[in-house]
């Protein structure tokens, strides 16, 4: 509560003199004369009076005012002219800040401006202020463009000046120019400089978190929560790739680090933890021969957490785990409900694997080829050429439906609108490849599985196999929805009002004037 001596300043305040709204900014700031120190309100009232044009006020803001309370302002690029200022009068700390709202609210400045925080960024880069070089080797880096790193082996001579600058703000500690140096070092494929430049920044971590990690190594399900930054999980989830390639204690530090990430959220640490437990890799395949037995009771827990947060490739993991003859709990209904759980998800390599153990065993399971045809596709439309070459013995043979493009041309349109049924029949067999038994005798709506046309009409034409027509295309689909709706409440066998196989017969030959 304001105490009597601040009673007048704050009434003048609040009347809009530009001098008490100082004084009060600046012991809202520093907490004096009985006021409780609140630097959001300290800016409110500098801010007031810096917009009168009060210099101190300037001088005030640019000194002890950081960028993250000026963020807080609706429009915080509107500050930059009062950091300017006090840079001009020798606040040095003031011109970082000011660098920082023009380079980064660009379209609300003209050409002098931004070439003006540029060069308050170097002078301060010059005088060793490693935060103004961390901002500047931006800068630097984004004008040359995003593929302009340096390669391996580049001495200082050769290097760029953003990235000289670089250098030194991560070599002065610097966290964020640490982490972009990684990022370069990562997407030049360069392992041993990533690994370097990690392993202190995990190891930091490591310790930071110790305490989270006990329980976690045990009971994952009890697993203490922290928190980590996207960037930090991103560091620990590389370092364990990395790391997973080198010599025979890799296994063991790539658990550490994965365990951090995953106590921290992270369903890619969860699952790349439950691989390492399992000793697995993504496809099953045993990993890791030599580093010690599989742990599938702690493998599960953790892939269990990863696949219930939404992680498809975890559920892939856990029906291999399932199928394994190895694993006490095996459980081939179970790997098979994983394995649809992560194919249903869109896991390209989960679709695959499902279509060809539904096409495998086919003859056991009733409707198991129209199920492999189904995953193939979704496999396909993913770009998988494995399930486009299998879905190719299932095309449309449109050499054996040309018969019915002929007729179709030799039927006037009067009787196309007297026989919808026929036609319709017609259509089908020219879209599909079908046979003249085929097209006279489908059941349409039995037949219609969605993803695939199902032709079996062996009980009224026993020399005809039933065959599998894949459905490709909006077209094809949508001939099959019209046909649909035309037979939804017809009977298509030889009690309906088609008549049996001679009747359809003379039917077709007496539309398009064929001789009996």
């Amino acid at each position: 509560m304001a105490t009597r001596n601040n009673l007048p300043i704050i009434r003048a305040a609040r009347t809009g003199a530009a001098t008490a709204q100082l004084a009060l900014g600046t012991r809202y700031f520093f907490g004096k004369s009985g006021l409780p120190q609140s630097p959001g309100t300290a800016f409110y009232w500098l801010e007031r009076a810096a917009r009168q044009g009060l210099e101190d006020a300037f001088l005030m803001i640019g000194e002890h005012v950081p960028y993250d309370i000026v963020t807080t302002m609706s429009r915080p690029h509107e500050a930059a002219p009062w950091y300017e200022k006090a840079f001009d009068a020798g606040v040095l700390g003031a011109g970082l800040t000011f660098a920082r709202l023009v380079l980064d609210n660009p379209r609300h400045f003209d050409a002098a401006a931004r070439r003006k925080a540029v060069a308050a960024l170097r002078d301060l880069a010059e005088r060793d202020n490693h935060d103004a070089q961390w901002m500047l080797a931006q800068h630097l880096n984004n004008m040359a463009g995003p593929h302009d790193h340096p390669a391996a082996g580049d001495g200082p001579a050769d290097l760029p000046a953003g990235q000289v600058l670089l250098q030194k703000a991560a070599d002065a500690g610097i966290e964020a120019a640490r982490y972009s140096l990684l990022e370069q070092a990562w997407d030049s494929a360069d392992g041993d400089a990533y690994l370097a430049g990690a392993a202190p920044l995990a190891e930091a971590l490591l310790q930071r978190h110790r305490g989270a990690l006990g329980l976690a190594c045990n009971e994952p399900q009890q697993a203490a929560a922290l928190t980590l930054e996207p960037h930090e999980i991103g560091l620990l989830l590389r370092l364990a790739q990395v790391l997973q390639r080198h010599g025979p204690s890799s296994p063991v530090r790539s658990r550490k680090l994965l365990e951090l990430a995953a106590v921290a959220g992270s369903g890619q640490a969860r699952y790349q933890l439950g691989l390492l437990h399992a000793c697995i890799d993504e496809d099953g395949r045993r990993t890791f021969p030599l580093y010690g037995t599989a742990s599938y009771k702690k493998a599960v827990a953790w892939l269990l957490l990863s696949a219930n947060g939404g992680h498809a490739p975890a559920w892939h993991a856990l029906s291999h785990i399932y199928a394994r003859s190895e694993f006490s709990h095996r459980d081939l209904p179970t790997s098979r409900r994983y394995l649809e759980r992560a194919a249903e998800m869109g896991l390209l390599a989960a679709q695959f694997e499902l279509a060809n153990n539904a096409w495998r065993n086919r003859r056991d399971t009733p409707q198991g080829d129209i199920s492999a045809i189904y995953w193939w596709q979704q496999a396909a439309r993913q770009g998988h050429p494995g399930s486009r070459e299998a879905l190719q013995q299932f095309a449309p043979r449109l050499n054996q439906g040309a018969w019915a493009g002929a007729a179709l041309d030799r039927i006037p349109a009067r009787s196309r609108k007297a026989h919808p049924f026929l036609c319709t029949r017609l259509e089908l067999a020219s879209a599909f490849g079908l046979t003249r038994p085929e097209a006279l005798l489908l059941d349409v709506g039995g037949a219609d599985h969605g993803h695939c046309l199902e032709v079996n009409i062996g009980q009224h034409h026993a020399r005809s196999r039933r065959r599998l027509i894949a459905i490709d295309g909006a077209q094809q689909r949508s001939l099959m929805n019209l046909a649909g709706r035309l037979f939804g409440d017809v009977d298509c066998g030889y009690s309906g009002p088609e008549g049996n196989y001679r009747q359809r017969q003379y039917r077709l030959a007496t539309l398009v004037g064929e001789d009996r």
